[in-house]
């Protein structure tokens, strides 16, 4: 076995593999780019080392720098974690040229795994059964069109090269192939650089269920069962469990064996995931599931696997590398329970999940629940940048059954406090709880089809405003005492001139932003707390409170007991209760310089990016909802539309232009006072 680890990655799989390497005794060791320079993972590691610039194509996708580190260090062997370089043929090749062990598979099972088409052509000779589609080399835009007429709608567009839901588009008829097609491939050349596609049928209720497999270099392979990745949002994964909910054994027989015979056919080593798409129209069912790819390397969902195998899958990635033979036979592979992981992002699920940025001014997860696991990337005061993918960590729960995972889950989310950037926290809850989920009832169209039930946009609940508005009285009161101690915070959020006076009798009124919405409370004093009333809360609401100096409250809301995280940002502060982060932004009563976004007459960057699309040109009169700009933010095409109908006075970008956050866009006529 080798004595040191290189691992060419970042973020949360960089510090889950640093745990076990040095649980084996492994000098662990990080490379960094600028923009990580006080990363969790560099932390972790015994030794690090700059690569690069905060752009990954200057940094962690540079094979020199990645290689220069390795001679360094005089590391012995490479991780490439998942993503970057992870499927990089040439990296392979150019670790074994540089003498360092890959801890992964050759560099030809990548190859042939690499390319889509290739791949599921390979895989047809090997008797795996594949979906019907297009997977060759024409790529004339008319030909694949008529390709698309061939299989029939729906279909996929695919990137050839592609992975993580990158440069693939659904499309529904022959009118929104073209543009489709265009938006897939140039996707697919920034995150790739390879503009291939391939087209394939779309199935009705796909499953997407997933093989890991493990292969050792003398010769054996086995299936570690299955995984079902289904609940997904612009074809990225987000919840995952195994085993499957519905798996008959003879279906999960076949196609672990299928697996295994991918695995083999192209002379693997390593860990792997064999991906098929399964047809839930009418159940599970063992002649019903496709091959779809294979990734070559470790997944971002193999923690499900490890709990219900109790095995540590980068262990055997450690020790296959190092030239043992497989720990366990297929006939000793354990099954026990069931594990449901959710990914943590930062992402705005009412604004189409929205990649978001910031620093993290909280980050809290509950204590002593033995069976959740949390792989975090960041740490509390990190910052998530808007150069990499926008996973804060993952969450993983096992449970003796299903359900018991779920619930267990279900109340770790509830408990979690994250405040800074958007998340999708609340949204996770809610897949949790949401009794066609609980039931298996599962496809990858889950989340479009109940997004209203799990993306609420109704009104902030009074009990949360109630507990707003005594966070804000009891924290001001603190700044009022620390100054009559002789202690300054003039930047307190809490200092606010606006006339109130501690231990005063009189009503005053309380003025927020809260979602977007102007709230008004009228306060009162009464007892140890104060009586409430006002439009968004109703005539009267009883509330008390405590808070301790980590910001946590504990209010009693008309008899219920409540309790919340109130973290201080900007001129206000954010309110976390049962997983869902609320903004509270004050309101000075001498500032009336108050609009919201749909009144500024411009379309602004909701995030730093780069302008891959311009739709619309001065003079052009637009609808409401109509695309204007398309950017690329986080690794991920997002499409900004008009708030309102209107005239498109100046456009300000053209396309390949670099933009920050907040940055015009696109100008509009103003409306005739």
């Amino acid at each position: 076995m080798f004595k040191s680890l290189l691992i060419a990655n970042r973020g949360e799989i960089a510090v889950r593999i640093i745990r076990t390497a040095r649980r084996m005794g492994l000098k662990t060791i990080a490379v960094y780019s600028d923009a990580d320079a006080n990363a969790y993972h560099v932390a972790e590691a015994d030794e690090a080392y700059r690569i690069g610039p905060a752009p990954a194509a200057e940094s962690y996708l540079r094979i020199d720098a990645i290689l220069d580190a390795c001679a360094r260090s005089s590391a012995e062997a490479v991780h490439p974690g998942y993503g970057f370089l992870s499927e990089n043929a040439g990296f392979a090749e150019a670790c074994e040229k540089a003498g360092l062990i890959f801890v992964g598979p050759p560099a030809s099972a990548i190859r042939a795994m690499g390319l889509k088409d290739a791949a599921k052509a390979l895989m047809e000779k090997a008797d795996v059964p594949i979906v019907p589609g297009y997977h060759g080399d024409n790529q004339d835009a008319d030909f694949l069109g008529e390709q698309a007429e061939k299989i029939g709608y729906p279909v996929l567009i695919k990137a050839v090269a592609g992975g993580g839901g990158k440069g693939m588009r659904r499309v529904d008829d022959p009118a929104s192939f073209a543009k489709e097609l265009k938006s897939a491939q140039r996707e697919a050349g920034s995150a790739f650089g390879d503009e291939r596609v391939l087209v394939e049928k779309y199935v009705a209720r796909p499953r997407h269920i997933e093989i890991q497999v493990f292969a050792d270099s003398h010769g054996q392979a086995v299936s570690l069962h299955e995984r079902d990745c289904s609940l997904q949002r612009r074809h990225q994964k987000v919840i995952e469990e195994a085993p499957a909910p519905g798996m008959p054994p003879e279906m999960r027989k076949a196609m672990g064996e299928a697996a295994v015979a991918a695995a083999k056919a192209i002379g693997y080593r390593g860990a792997g995931t064999v991906e098929f798409i399964a047809d839930a129209s009418d159940g599970l069912k063992p002649d019903g599931f496709w091959f779809m790819e294979m990734n070559t390397r470790l997944q971002v969902e193999h923690p499900v696997t490890e709990a219900i195998t109790g095995l540590d899958l980068v262990e055997w990635q450690l020790r296959v590398a190092g030239g043992e033979h497989l720990p366990l036979t297929q006939d000793k592979i354990p099954l026990k329970g069931h594990a449901v992981e959710v990914r943590l992002y930062a992402e705005d699920p009412a604004k189409k999940f929205f990649p978001s940025t910031g620093r993290l001014l909280r980050l809290r997860a509950p204590e002593n629940m033995p069976h959740v696991r949390t792989d975090m990337g960041v740490r509390e005061g990190d910052e998530v940048s808007m150069f990499y993918d926008p996973m804060i960590g993952k969450i993983i729960a096992h449970g003796e059954t299903r359900r018991i995972a779920l619930r267990t889950l279900r109340g770790f989310l509830s408990r979690m406090e994250v405040a800074g950037p958007k998340t999708n926290l609340a949204f996770l809850a809610a897949a949790m709880a949401h009794e066609s989920f609980i039931a298996g009832d599962i496809d990858t169209g889950f989340i479009d089809r109940h997004l209203d039930q799990l993306v609420p946009k109704g009104p902030v609940e009074p009990c949360v405003l109630a507990v707003g508005a005594a966070a804000h009285l009891i924290g001001r009161s603190a700044v009022l005492r620390a100054a009559q101690a002789g202690s300054d915070e003039p930047h307190s959020p809490w200092a606010e001139a606006d006339g109130w006076v501690l231990g005063g009798h009189r009503a005053e009124t309380l003025r927020f932003i809260v979602g977007g919405e102007n709230v008004s409370l009228t306060v009162a004093p009464e007892g140890n707390g104060w009586r409430l009333s006002g439009e968004m809360v109703g005539a009267n609401i009883a509330v008390s409170a405590i808070m301790d100096g980590d910001g946590t409250i504990s209010a009693t809301v008309d008899g219920v007991r409540l309790k919340a995280a109130c973290v201080p940002s900007g001129r206000g502060f954010i309110l976390v209760h049962e997983g869902i982060s609320t903004d509270f932004s004050i309101v000075d009563p001498l500032d009336v310089d108050i609009v919201s976004d749909a009144d500024t007459g411009s379309l602004k960057s909701p995030m730093p990016g780069k302008i891959v699309q311009v739709l619309v040109e001065p003079g052009a009169r637009i609808r409401k909802g109509a695309a204007l700009v398309v950017m690329e933010a986080m690794k991920m095409e997002q499409t900004l539309t008009a708030a309102v109908d209107s005239v498109v006075a100046a456009v300000h970008v053209g396309i390949g232009d670099q933009v920050e956050a907040g940055a015009t866009l696109v100008a509009f006529e103003e409306k005739p006072g």
